[in-house]
């Protein structure tokens, strides 16, 4: 059975989904891949505990990386893509082509775009990280305001440039 929790951030209400100790979607609550709890599903607060507190410490800027339970689901180049993108560390960004380079798939820059659309984990498999090959914001799924939010206060807590 799918369990889920609600977690409140900076850029909306956050949903979270999963099975025992396995997250397997976060969704946001703006933008074209906005989501709510299905009505099938058990709203369970108490299984989301620690990932409730590990978001709520990544937006006060005290936490750069997630140590949760990831249970994606997709197609096997999809999950090599979502992998990639946990590569990407905190405060940086990457372009779709660096990310098709990195999966052996140098050609594949819009598939991997795609792939980066239908990320279920969102903001704990950081697909804001990837921007255009210019430089722009491209799409997000939770609207481009929250992905430009997510960069700036990734960038503001690297100490990159401090």
């Amino acid at each position: 059975m799918t369990l889920y929790s609600y977690c409140e951030s900076p850029i909306g209400e956050l949903l979270l989904t999963g099975e025992r100790d396995r997250i397997s979607g976060l969704y946001f609550s703006t933008g074209s891949k906005a989501r709510g709890a299905d009505s099938e599903w058990e709203r369970q607060d108490k299984t989301f505990r620690k990932a409730r507190r590990q978001i709520e410490e990544y937006f006060a800027g005290d936490r750069r990386e997630f140590d949760l339970v990831l249970a994606p689901h997709g197609t096997e180049f999809q999950l090599d893509v979502l992998n990639a993108l946990l590569k990407i560390p905190y405060g940086e960004t990457c372009t779709y082509a660096e990310v098709a380079e990195s999966v052996g798939r140098p050609k594949a820059a819009r598939a991997v775009g795609m792939a980066n659309s239908r990320n279920p984990i969102a903001l704990i498999i950081p697909c804001h990280r990837v921007i255009g090959s210019n430089g722009t914001l491209t799409g997000f799924g939770g609207g481009l305001r929250a992905k430009r939010y997510l960069l700036e206060h990734e960038f503001a807590h690297s100490g990159l440039f401090a």
